[in-house]
């Protein structure tokens, strides 16, 4: 792997979680206008597949909590990721992944903070 081929990974990983990150904020802008979100926060409460829409988001949150917490070198930048997760939803994990995206990369490739590389399985 040449020297440049992990950055242009994590400028990908970033440009990827930008694009998600600001279609997801135009959407949300756009049902905050054009919705009545009484209405669909009442329908996701009280049927079953609204249930289910809930429970696979919060899930989610908790996978990305999970993720930050394993990235993340303090506790204390962790617990800033991770407490507004329920509120925020996944444009704030998005933001974490455009910010974090070139540890995020050495991290799953096995490298350490100082560069060396760990013992993997190939």
């Amino acid at each position: 792997m040449t020297s440049s081929e992990p950055r242009s990974k994590s400028l990908l990983i970033r440009l990827a979680a930008l694009v998600g990150t600001l279609g997801l904020t135009a959407l949300i802008v756009w049902a905050v206008q054009a919705g009545d979100f009484g209405a669909a926060g009442d329908w996701l409460t009280h049927h079953p597949w609204g249930l289910v829409t809930l429970a696979d988001l919060y899930f989610g949150f908790l996978i990305a909590a999970v993720f930050i917490a394993g990235i993340e070198r303090d506790w204390r930048w962790a617990m800033v990721w991770i407490l507004p997760l329920p509120l925020l939803g996944n444009v704030w994990a998005g933001l974490w992944l455009c910010l974090r995206a070139g540890r995020i990369w050495n991290t799953l490739r096995g490298r350490t903070g100082q560069g060396t590389q760990q013992n993997r399985p190939e």
